[in-house]
């Protein structure tokens, strides 16, 4: 990432939607996809197939030789899981961080699913650590909605996980963060999951932020794998990321990477998206 903030028009941000949608295309077929016994090189040709479709491209394969369209990454897998061998077992939790480049505009998002069968403790336990890495990533979007600040985003995660009950209150990690994109995947600023006592920069119309919690059953320490990509807990604990890239304009908030936009979610928190068209 650079040192300076790259502030979109509403004709560049409605192209960010295009690549947005082609992501939310990708979720939507590898939540159709992910069963029992396919493996994450078969959820990866799944990806590319919806790229293919929709003449995108991936944002991932090539990034510093990273080898896979997207990134698959179990349980305790916290983030750029390779593509593989590895099947899916039943109560598995996959993260799917998919991204898509159209017309130069790039688009970035994670889901997370929990594959249907297997002990259900276990199963649960994965649900509920998905629901709340999912519920924490919508409380940072309001509050890029409502807040001043870029470090509002991360006040707000922090808040709201530190309110959860002790049974269930998952660690942050702090390693990795949100961030800006744009005409690159990876820009300024920096959007943290947790709170820090620092000026972070305002925010302004022109923005698009990539929110992206990730939390951890056990404690948050981690470590990156042989493969110099697939980073871990280092307790062997679950983890869980979601992620959306939200867009900042004159007229309010809007979710690339969201069909509906985030109306739905948003209108919890008392908040009205703004599409552009």
């Amino acid at each position: 990432m650079g040192n300076k903030i790259q502030y979109k028009t509403d004709e560049q941000i409605i192209k960010m939607r295009t690549a947005g949608l082609v992501v939310a295309q990708i979720h939507a077929a590898l939540r159709a996809a992910a069963r029992p016994g396919v493996t994450t090189a078969d959820m990866d040709q799944v990806a590319l197939e919806v790229l293919n479709k929709n003449g995108a491209r991936s944002n991932f394969y090539g990034y510093y030789d990273y080898p896979g369209q997207i990134c698959t990454s179990v349980n305790e897998e916290i983030v750029h899981g390779i593509p593989g061998p590895r099947v899916l077992e039943p109560g598995d939790l996959v993260s799917f961080d998919c991204g898509a480049v159209v017309d130069g505009w790039h688009a970035d998002a994670c889901i997370s699913v929990v594959i249907p069968g297997g002990d259900p403790k276990v199963t649960e336990a994965r649900q509920t650590l998905s629901d709340i890495t999912r519920e924490s990533m919508w409380v940072g979007i309001a509050a890029m909605a409502t807040g001043k600040r870029v470090g509002d985003i991360g006040d707000a995660i922090d808040e709201y996980v530190e309110t959860l009950d002790d049974s269930v209150r998952p660690d942050i990690v702090l390693d990795y963060t949100g961030h800006g994109i744009g005409d690159a995947m990876h820009q300024e600023p920096e959007v943290l999951n947790y709170s820090i006592d620092a000026r972070t920069p305002k925010l302004k119309p022109g923005m698009v932020l990539c929110i992206e919690p990730m939390l951890t059953a056990g404690v948050q320490d981690n470590h990156t794998l042989a493969d110099e990509w697939t980073v871990v807990t280092d307790d062997g604990a679950d983890a869980c990321h979601w992620e959306h890239m939200v867009a900042l304009h004159q007229g309010g908030i809007w979710v690339l990477t969201e069909p509906d936009g985030g109306a739905s979610e948003l209108a919890r928190f008392g908040i009205t998206v703004a599409p552009l068209s």
